[in-house]
């Protein structure tokens, strides 16, 4: 299976928001992280987990709370590739980019939910 079957939208925001409002616009959405753009360039992902760990600073900027050199991966990639990718970085969500162009965004959850087109020797090797 391809990461562009499992895919979901990704949802960006200026490093200049704050955390308060990158909170928000997670909670509103129903979505645990968003993708920093500067352009078209990725520049960082803040998550729910980052927003917890800096609780007291909401009113910081989110350059200030989020992670840099973001790990991506293609669009056109398995999904087999990115569950290994996930458990070797220990992240949960990939920025999925085309050409280098962001299109999409693929999580643990989409890796579980769609776990039975895993090979069998992904869990066993």
């Amino acid at each position: 299976m391809r990461i562009s079957e499992v895919m979901n939208k990704a949802f960006v925001i200026d490093a200049k928001t704050s955390v308060k409002e990158a909170a928000r616009i997670m909670s509103d959405k129903g979505i645990g992280s968003l993708i920093v753009m500067k352009g078209d360039k990725i520049e960082g992902i803040i998550t729910e987990r980052d927003v917890l760990k800096n609780i007291s600073g909401l009113g910081k900027k989110v350059a200030d709370v989020m992670s840099k050199n973001v790990i991506t991966i293609e669009k056109g990639d398995s999904l087999e590739n990115a569950a290994e990718l996930m458990a070797e970085k220990k992240i949960k969500r990939l920025p999925v980019v085309s050409k280098g162009e962001l299109v999409g965004i693929v999580t643990a959850t989409d890796v579980l939910a769609n776990s039975d087109s895993l090979n069998e020797d992904f869990f066993f090797d």
